[in-house]
């Protein structure tokens, strides 16, 4: 057992946040320094990656953000949130309950879509012609994982998912002025016309796949990604927990009282119309 009390302050180690009393840095950076000058975006950059980063990058990253606060209280999480309030939830209570319903099949195909596009970015790396890569790319995917492909298609948004043309724009004016390459916004493209073709019916790159071409031109990783798809949310569901909140209510399920759920078994009981 040292006796010096490193064997206690040494149970925790970061490179994020040094305190001491009257003082606070943030990777190197006093506090003060940051408060007024950092916008919100630059400073999720710098707690996540240790440094501060351009203008035209924190904007880029900032479009991802506001493109996907909220897809209203048809989201399972947007509407646990508001449940979780009439129940009696505080903000803070129905905000953890609906972020803790964003995982792998509702929340997570931002991150999957990182991965994906990850993919083809390491066959095209390996010398690949693009197309065979996407192809090839679709085809693993569909035989190992899902034959959803993350990122594309979308159960309420026919034939266009209004949010991902916006950002590829941005996008594309970002790749112009070099502050990324662009290249996932090409796998994108061609990831959607692939899908077409296979299909015969559009496959629509949605908010998910979007953002996750931003996340990737950015050098942001899949399980990032997914933190800040949570931090953009964030904002839908304390929005729509203060919203419920003041409307009030008890105990709302998630259909009216009027309608019943599907009963399978035996004997159902019968119900007058």
């Amino acid at each position: 057992m040292k006796q010096d009390g490193s064997d206690v302050s040494d149970w925790w180690t970061t490179e994020i946040i040094d305190m001491a009393p009257g003082q606070i840095r943030i990777r190197g950076h006093d506090i003060q320094d940051l408060i007024g000058e950092l916008s919100f975006p630059k400073m999720i950059w710098l707690m996540t990656r240790g440094e501060i980063p351009t203008d035209e990058q924190a904007k880029l990253l900032e479009s991802a953000l506001v493109a996907a606060v909220d897809h209203g209280p048809q989201a399972p999480s947007i509407a646990a949130a508001r449940m979780a309030v009439t129940c009696g939830l505080g903000l803070n209570g129905a905000m953890a309950s609906a972020v803790n319903m964003l995982d792998d099949v509702h929340g997570g195909a931002g991150e999957q879509a990182v991965e994906f596009y990850g993919l083809v970015d390491a066959r095209v790396q390996n010398g690949q012609e693009l197309d065979s890569a996407v192809k090839q790319t679709i085809d693993v995917w569909q035989t190992e994982r899902t034959k959803f492909i993350p990122g594309f298609g979308h159960r309420f948004h026919k034939p266009v998912d209004p949010r991902a043309p916006r950002l590829l724009e941005l996008v594309d004016s970002s790749a112009k002025a070099g502050v990324i390459g662009g290249q996932y916004a090409d796998y994108g493209r061609l990831i959607e016309k692939s899908l077409l073709a296979r299909f015969g019916n559009p496959v629509p790159m949605n908010i998910d796949g979007a953002t996750a071409v931003i996340y990737a031109e950015l050098g942001f990783s899949g399980p990032l990604a997914r933190g800040l798809f949570c931090i953009s949310r964030s904002v839908g569901f304390v929005a729509h927990s203060w919203e419920q909140m003041n409307q009030g209510g008890r105990n709302k399920g998630p259909t009216p009282p009027s309608y019943r759920w599907a009963y399978r078994g035996p004997n159902p009981i019968s119900v007058d119309k």
